[in-house]
């Protein structure tokens, strides 16, 4: 099995066409070489959003709560066959009927990404796996609202909510 620095992404365009190869190494050394990943906001039916708290031994934002699922599209895999690789992996889920929010480019100090966020309803049970993140729980919109702009989350996950989640909370 390859480490994680030696997993092979696609370099995209900002359409998402491949162009190229690189090592996770390489994609996170500041190069900002465009690769893309998936992520998936997990609801239930309170409203509630899921978010894992990374490992502690995660190479970028260790520590910080985050997005349900956000992972890397293989070199040669489809964004959907990595949605469901990426799910199953982080908590053990398999059936989930995923719902496209949008793709956008999102850079950090040293990677830029092109994210297909979706989300799901599920009322069935999670598996985190505790290798991939230290914890999990639902969170009420209101009380991610109010933890925002505190270094409790990702810039990524910060920057997401406020695209898609935040004019639920602003409308009630």
């Amino acid at each position: 099995m390859n480490t994680n620095q030696e997993e092979w992404f696609p370099i995209v365009t900002p359409e998402g066409e491949t162009i190229g190869k690189a090592t996770r190494k390489e994609c996170h050394n500041g190069s900002k070489w465009l690769h893309p990943v998936v992520h998936l906001h997990l609801f239930n039916t309170l409203g509630e959003l899921y978010l894992q708290k990374r490992s502690v031994y995660k190479d970028i934002q260790p520590g910080k709560w985050d997005t349900a699922v956000g992972g890397h599209v293989d070199y040669g895999e489809k964004i959907e066959e990595a949605l469901c690789r990426e799910v199953k992996e982080e908590l053990g889920i398999t059936d989930f009927i995923p719902e496209k929010l949008g793709c956008y480019l999102f850079e950090s100090a040293i990677e830029k990404e092109l994210v297909h966020s979706y989300k799901t309803i599920y009322t069935g049970n999670i598996y985190p796996d505790s290798s991939e993140l230290d914890d999990g729980r639902f969170w009420s919109l209101a009380e991610i609202q109010a933890s925002l702009g505190k270094n409790i989350f990702t810039p990524n996950f910060e920057s997401e909510f406020l695209r898609f989640f935040s004019k639920n909370i602003l409308s009630k």
